[in-house]
């Protein structure tokens, strides 16, 4: 099947690299008893604080001087840095795709991420020199669903919105990327999205297992 798709854009987080952060939380349950629902609840009550740094409109040590607060000064902040960033997994079956999209596709990421994740999490994988470019929030200045994260993709690429096909496990951030002309898909698990590539001739029929 033709396509005119000649830009692959992948989310990271839940799609390439799940994440979880029971651990972080378990990690502060075990320096203070109730400090890890404590946290998770304080987090989410001010997600701002999480968007602004995603943002890069906060800096790392203004962040942390937050969480240093919020942790009750149970952890350094190198140790902080360290659980809060020891969350991520590889999808090694989707990962093992990207050599062969690489030999016919531009490959961009495109995350909602910070820096502590980035230096303290996923920046060690190797599977990211596949990509011909890391479109990261913090660095942009814009999250997903805003539309200049997205701009930034096109501003890298110099194509037209319809030769991309975007990959986000949130439905919202799909969406958009449609709204603005590329085709997307949201991910829910590996097989889902290889019938999804195949469907559109994007991976070759023996990849399709």
């Amino acid at each position: 099947m033709k396509n005119n798709i000649s830009v692959i854009v992948f989310d990271l987080g839940n799609v390439l690299i799940p994440f979880d952060y029971r651990g972080f939380l378990d990690e502060l349950e075990g320096r203070e008893k109730g400090l890890g629902d404590e946290f998770a609840l304080k987090y989410k009550q001010n997600y701002e604080i999480h968007r602004n740094f995603e943002k890069g409109k906060m800096s790392k040590q203004e962040f942390l001087e937050i969480m240093m607060e919020w942790t009750n000064f149970q952890l350094t902040e190198e140790e902080f840095c360290y659980y809060f960033s020891n969350i991520f997994t590889v999808n090694e079956e989707l990962v093992n795709l990207l050599p062969a999209l690489k030999k016919n596709y531009l490959l961009v990421l495109l995350s909602n991420t910070n820096e502590i994740h980035m230096e303290y999490g996923w920046k060690k994988y190797e599977f990211l020199n596949y990509f011909d470019k890391l479109i990261l929030s913090h660095e942009v200045g814009a999250v997903k669903p805003e539309a200049g994260i997205y701009k930034a993709v096109e501003e890298f690429t110099r194509k037209q919105p319809h030769e991309h096909i975007f990959i986000d496990d949130i439905y919202e951030y799909a969406e958009t990327a449609k709204k603005l002309g590329w085709d997307a898909i949201q991910f829910t698990d590996n097989q889902t999205l290889r019938k999804a590539f195949s469907e559109r001739g994007i991976i070759p029929d023996g990849l399709n297992r």
